[in-house]
């Protein structure tokens, strides 16, 4: 685990400086996941990057908790809301499964771009599950199996993806299928109330807590 914070903690800086990738997708994700929102909402986001995302859906909620395994993401995100005067999103450094549990439940948690990177994906959702209210949703989106109709880059990654790790260029990925993902949601007593590609082969998923 330590590995994983260490490699995110030299990235942070370039990942901080670097543009969304595609910036209409994004916004996508950020207008779906606002209909799922309340301004009294308690949401707790893992692993939060920057906080960007965070920052943009302070308005919507009462309060975010923005949690990332990366103390340098951290202190990035936490400048960020200090420059913007964002005073309802909380940012701290912590793994997944220490990610403020004892300041839930919650009725939302997000996850985006996070779960692939993630070795016990299965123990991750019952983790979530647990912190969440009954009703809660989880909100996420997760990048998947490229298939044949995936974009160049992402075959080229999956290809070069063993040698950049054995670089130590590149984190843990375990890339599941839409289906098998989905599954994993519902195996922990989630039903999914939303899903699709946003776009492939990222699945945006809604799930509430059974």
């Amino acid at each position: 685990m330590q590995q994983t914070a260490t490699f995110w903690d030299k990235a942070a800086d370039k990942y901080a400086k670097s543009p969304i990738a595609d910036i209409d997708a994004y916004n996508d994700t950020l207008g779906r996941t606002r209909t799922y929102l309340k301004t009294t909402d308690r949401v707790l986001e893992i692993g939060c990057g920057t906080g960007s995302t965070a920052l943009l859906l302070a308005p919507d909620v009462d309060h975010i908790i923005a949690s990332d395994i990366s103390t340098r993401m951290i202190e990035i995100a936490s400048r960020k809301a200090a420059d913007q005067g964002v005073s309802n999103v909380t940012f701290t450094a912590a793994d997944l499964f220490d990610s403020a549990r004892d300041q839930g439940p919650y009725d939302a948690v997000l996850a985006f771009n996070l779960l692939h990177l993630v070795e016990d994906a299965p123990g991750a959702i019952r983790h979530i599950h647990g912190l969440l209210k009954p009703g809660g949703v989880f909100i996420c989106k997760t990048v998947c199996q490229p298939g044949t109709g995936a974009p160049l880059k992402f075959r080229l990654i999956k290809l070069l993806l063993p040698l950049m790790q054995w670089l130590g260029k590149a984190p843990y990925v375990n890339f599941m299928t839409p289906t098998e993902f989905e599954t994993l949601m519902t195996a922990q007593d989630f039903n999914i109330v939303e899903s699709g590609d946003r776009p492939p082969p990222s699945r945006y998923v809604v799930a509430r807590k059974a």
